[in-house]
């Protein structure tokens, strides 16, 4: 799409494959904004309902040499990024990848910048901060420092379907009837409905020039984490929680609790405890001079949390917490080099013919995963993403944003979807806790006689020696795995189609290396 067809400002979006900002590009949209998203890899938009309306620009905040030209002709700059759980310096890589954003808007003339940070603790020291809260601090300073007026929103818990913040809530209170908690719970916090968020996003792109400065943002009720937990399952009609708060859990035990309970993994989980440790309530609520509240007031936790569940059972989670890449997880495409010029490429191959048309072959491919299952020992798969967890890693209780339809860019358990051509192909690049890069790959094809071939393979690209001992040592599962999951899928796809006479003629190559 062309800028010059719309008129509205010129918007652009970092972290559009995110939660926020995978949300609030439609809502600039529909407020008559022009919107340009800088990506790391433009492929991630491909799939998303709105990519025919906006424009894309390749670039990383990471390396301010990529951002030439990204920034021409904008008019309001979103800042949705940071680098949090990708190591000890996450602080500093925040620094750099802030100022070299600051600096490159303040060059191409951008009028206003625009940063969701987290709400503060007042009267407590930065330096007594959670490294979490102390970074979205030190990048609102350095986002105001380069001379562009800069308004910085900062919000605590954001409830909404598929927040990461929500999803933690949800699993905490949905699962544990009865639990031992840290003393945190008892902390007082003031969250904000994810459309509330949002709302205020929009309408900061048309601040006046002179608001320079941060803004508390918050809904109507201030509430312990405990009493949020009571409330969600009074709007979940669950039974009242039995909740003991106990003082031996300190954050780094209770990050570890929350990635045994719930979907959000430990680097994740981590500093979202540890900004609970403070109480977190609005100091102001200056936003509302120029952008007054709306005449129904603001969104209710109850209200927030029975809308969020509503999408969540109507399966209209358009973004989340997993739509960002997780922050480590090895990114490499498929190589398109059939001789795999770069090493070792091992592979496990399986064919079958099925007696079925292909769109029933690829309804099945497509539905794979999440709360559909593997089609292949369940045990097995349960297990691989428990030692991935105690790893480090994510596990299996990602889940699908979608339980019928994938696109390129949604988390799928401990995968990723990397591409997919409606009907024929699926790939998942692995984003486990790995000696190497791994992938599965997924095609369906017709035969030529009436029927589907479909082809499956696994690849892993060992990294060092570990990576070739960890193959061989998993390579003998592989034909129970592998081969169960081919099996299961043709049959589940051949029982929904018209019987027809053909067999079944599977087919299978031994694991093998590419040099």
């Amino acid at each position: 799409m062309d800028e010059r067809t719309r008129t509205g400002k010129l918007c652009l979006v970092t972290g559009a494959t995110g939660y926020i900002g995978g949300r609030l590009v439609p809502e600039l949209l529909s407020a008559g904004h022009r919107v340009r998203c800088l990506v790391r890899d433009q492929r991630r938009l491909r799939d998303q309902p709105w990519r025919g309306r906006v424009t894309a620009a390749t670039g990383d905040v990471t390396r301010p040499e990529t951002l030439d030209g990204a920034f021409d002709g904008v008019d309001v700059a979103y800042y949705l990024v940071h680098s949090l759980g990708t190591g000890p310096d996450f602080e500093d890589t925040d620094r750099r990848a802030a100022r070299a954003f600051a600096r490159a808007a303040a060059r191409a003339g951008v009028r206003r910048i625009v940063y969701l940070s987290g709400l503060l603790p007042t009267g407590v020291p930065e330096a007594e901060l959670s490294p979490h809260l102390r970074s979205r601090a030190e990048v609102g300073r350095v986002l105001r420092s380069a001379g562009v007026p800069t308004a910085e929103l900062r919000a605590a818990v954001i409830i909404g379907s598929g927040s990461a913040s929500f999803e933690m809530l949800r699993y905490l209170t949905e699962r544990l009837p009865a639990m031992v908690t840290p003393r945190w719970v008892n902390t007082r916090i003031q969250p904000i409905a994810v459309r509330d968020v949002l709302r205020y996003l929009v309408a900061a792109a048309s601040l006046p020039p002179e608001v320079d400065r941060a803004f508390d943002i918050g809904g109507p009720d201030v509430l312990t984490y405990r009493l949020m937990m009571q409330r969600y399952a009074k709007v979940a009609d669950l039974p009242r929680r039995l909740i003991v708060p106990v003082p031996v859990l300190t954050p780094a035990l209770s990050s570890y609790w929350v990635a045994l309970v719930t979907p959000v993994p430990g680097p994740l989980a981590r500093p979202l405890v540890e900004s609970l440790r403070h109480e977190v309530v609005c100091g102001e609520h200056d936003i509302a001079h120029w952008i007054p509240d709306p005449p129904q007031g603001l969104t209710g936790f109850d209200r927030a949390v029975e809308l969020g569940l509503r999408r969540i059972r109507e399966a209209r989670v358009t973004t989340r917490w997993s739509s960002a890449s997780l922050p480590g997880a090895p990114s490499d495409p498929l190589p398109t080099d059939p001789d795999w010029a770069g090493g070792s490429l091992y592979q496990d191959l399986r064919e079958r013919r099925v007696a079925a048309d292909p769109a029933a072959v690829w309804r099945v491919v497509e539905g794979v995963g999440g709360e559909n299952g593997w089609y292949s020992l369940p045990f097995a798969w349960a297990l691989r993403g428990t030692l991935d967890r105690l790893a480090g890693g994510v596990g299996l209780r990602r889940g699908r944003r979608d339980r019928h339809h994938l696109r390129v860019g949604d988390a799928l358990d401990f995968w990723r979807v990397e591409e997919i051509e409606p009907g024929r192909l699926l790939r998942l690049r692995a984003e486990m806790r790995l000696p190497g890069l791994a992938w599965l790959e997924l095609r369906v094809a017709p035969d030529g006689a009436g029927g589907t071939c479909y082809r499956q393979r696994a690849l892993f690209h060992p990294h060092g020696l570990a990576g070739h001992a960890y193959w061989w040592s998993v390579a003998p599962f592989h034909s129970l795995v592998f081969g169960a999951m081919a099996r299961n899928i043709t049959e589940r796809a051949r029982a929904a189609a018209v019987p027809r006479s053909t067999l079944n003629t599977p087919t299978a190559s031994a694991p093998r290396a590419h040099p």
